[in-house]
């Protein structure tokens, strides 16, 4: 697939006479923080913030545009190439920055000073039909990513039905990678919470459940295409009924 993803792209270039285009692509930057560095306080220190969005995030921008300059995966946008340089084994480092820049973006635009209450709507349905209970699946997810050997993320997902999966990735993975869209993720590399909570990464996870931006994840949700699969089901039933 990757190899079949990399050659379109060099083709339609090809044929299109602009090969510039592939070496002259736009390079990715790094994101702005909707928040003020010192706005997640107590949760996430500025410190902690300004190290790991300023530092550790900027590091995977620089390496990304330095290893995909020049060559087809400049062409692609980020989950693009996260999806083909999973499929390939020769590109190990440009799937480890790409799937980290990635999974970056979403975890620092799910975060607001206060947070928001609970999960409303579908998202809410979902949660409930899957755990049980919003309380039982904060559980779950809190479980998982105490859990999860060595550095990696764990992500709450969603398949195109709409059905939510609690999902462990090591390293740089992401849900995507598997079909599925990632709606809320967790960093639980040392670099994340090391500086505010040394080895203690359960409580760097609860404490996380305060900031947590409820309404990016429902947009999230409505935005993979299960709302449009809920109209088209409602729509199939009302017409078998009549």
């Amino acid at each position: 697939m990757a190899i079949l993803n990399i050659c379109f792209i060099l083709l339609t270039a090809l044929t299109t006479g602009s090969i510039d285009s592939i070496t002259n692509a736009p390079m990715f930057e790094l994101i702005s923080l909707p928040y003020p560095t010192d706005a997640l306080e107590p949760a996430l220190s500025q410190e902690a913030i300004e190290i790991h969005h300023g530092k550790h995030l900027k590091g995977y921008v620089d390496n990304l545009n330095r290893l995909i300059s020049a060559t087809p995966y400049a062409r692609m946008s980020l989950t693009q190439i996260v999806i083909a340089a999973d499929s390939s084994i020769y590109d190990s480092a440009i799937f480890n920055n790409a799937g980290q820049l990635l999974n970056h973006n979403l975890y620092f635009t799910q975060f607001a000073p206060q947070g928001s209450n609970p999960p409303q709507g579908i998202l809410a349905d979902a949660i409930y039909s899957r755990w049980g209970s919003f309380d039982n699946f904060k559980r779950e997810f809190s479980k998982s990513g105490s859990e999860l050997f060595g550095s990696g993320w764990i992500w709450l997902a969603t398949d195109h039905e709409g059905t939510l999966y609690i999902i462990q990735e090591a390293n740089g993975g992401n849900p995507v990678t598997k079909g599925l869209t990632p709606l809320l993720g967790i960093d639980v590399w040392e670099h994340a919470y090391y500086i505010d909570y040394r080895n203690r990464r359960s409580d760097y996870i609860n404490a996380l459940w305060d900031i947590i931006d409820w309404q990016v994840v429902e947009q999230r949700y409505e935005s993979s295409g299960v709302v449009e699969n809920s109209c088209q089901q409602a729509i199939k039933a009302l017409t078998q009924n009549d």
